[in-house]
């Protein structure tokens, strides 16, 4: 099994209510896919096909989108099975997925790019730019909590405290998000501690908005979403009618098929509640690649890994995790929530990277991932 590179914590990953499963035969063809194919081989192209069918019909998943970026562009991009199975509507590399996880990388691209123009300082203490969020006994950066290192807790194990799985409350703002969370007792003193976070990340979505005196997702529409041509990117709006919005699906004990549970992911949107496509994505990971939306000095402390204050290196810089393997330097995310699992992988020696978005919760994407990595880059294992 390949190591999780940049796995994620999965307790947010509640339980849900039985439902009646079916079975369904699968023809995994690869639908929408992109023009720009002459750097990737038909015989790379056919591999990656196979790698994507055999992982679909191992793990019983109904859709998958997948994107190649080659020398900093979108070299290959397409959709396997389908986006929702009650009306047989195949994936394209343009239908939208959840992102989850993968929405941090984003958020805090978005956060470097203020601290470029200097607009936001990223050690001072949050409440700055967040003055809903209360004073603890020990001041909290933005730098922190980007690397999670700001001692905000989790989800907790037990659900208590946090939003139901299945659950349809909206949240209007991010200051009421705060609520769920701005009043426990940290995890650990600032600095101290990796302890991941989405909820560090609504706090992070408080000060972009602090600092960018603009509602979160209007920032990085214009900041990243524009310029990155990432132009069906958005929030993951329940009410909103969202043309190509994949439908989610879960795996229940039985190992049938069933519809995801509810989830309005309105509370966590810097950290886990966007929506995009694979073609967007690798739009976005060639951006960073060609540093069109921050410099490269600030691209490179994104992707350096942090250290605890007693000198201990993390795995992760501010919003995006490192790894190495196949000798190679690898950036990047993966992501799971109800209904969704994704993947993000740069190799920046390489100007590449493979994007992979799956429209089930509990699916290994990261190895997906991987395997289309070594296919792309020839190597071994």
């Amino acid at each position: 099994m390949t190591p999780k590179k940049f796995s994620t914590p999965k307790t947010w990953l509640r339980s849900h209510a039985p439902g009646a499963a079916f079975c369904f035969l699968f023809l995994a063809l690869a639908l929408g896919t992109s023009a720009q194919q002459k750097e990737l081989s038909p015989e790379k192209r056919a591999a990656i096909d196979k790698a994507v069918s055999d992982f679909m019909a191992a793990n019983s998943v109904p859709g998958i989108a997948a994107a190649v970026v080659l020398q900093n562009e979108l070299a290959w991009s397409a959709g396997y099975g389908m986006a929702d199975l009650e009306n047989y509507v195949p994936v394209t590399s343009a239908t939208l997925f959840r992102l989850a996880s993968i929405s941090k990388p984003i958020t805090a691209t978005a956060v470097l790019q203020l601290a470029e123009h200097g607009k936001l300082d990223l050690d001072a203490p949050v409440q700055k730019y967040c003055p809903a969020f209360p004073q603890k006994d020990s001041p909290i950066t933005t730098r922190e909590l980007l690397g999670h290192l700001g001692g905000i807790r989790h989800y907790n194990k037990d659900g208590q405290g946090d939003i139901p799985g299945d659950s349809a409350k909206h949240f209007a703002t991010m200051e009421e998000s705060l609520q769920i969370f701005a009043n426990d007792p940290l995890v650990a003193k600032p600095g101290a501690k990796f302890n991941y976070s989405t909820y560090g990340y609504t706090l992070v979505g408080c000060v972009l908005e602090g600092a960018a005196s603009q509602k979160f997702t209007a920032y990085v529409r214009e900041s990243i979403f524009h310029p990155a041509a990432m132009e069906h990117t958005q929030a993951d709006d329940v009410f909103a009618v969202i043309a190509h919005r994949s439908r989610w699906y879960h795996k229940n004990e039985a190992g049938g098929v069933q519809n995801a549970g509810v989830l309005d992911s309105s509370y966590k949107i810097p950290g886990g509640g966007l929506i995009s496509s694979a073609d967007d994505m690798a739009h976005f990971a060639a951006a960073m690649l060609n540093d069109k939306l921050v410099s490269r000095k600030s691209r490179d402390l994104l992707w350096t890994a942090q250290k605890t204050s007693d000198g201990k290196a993390t795995s992760y810089g501010l919003g995006w995790g490192t790894a190495n393997e196949h000798d190679l330097a690898l950036i990047g995310h993966t992501g799971s929530q109800q209904g969704t699992s994704t993947a993000m992988t740069i190799v920046p020696a390489r100007n590449t990277a493979v994007v992979v978005l799956i429209n089930m919760d509990g699916i290994d994407a990261d190895h997906l991932a991987d395997q289309i990595l070594k296919i792309t880059l020839d190597l071994k294992d």
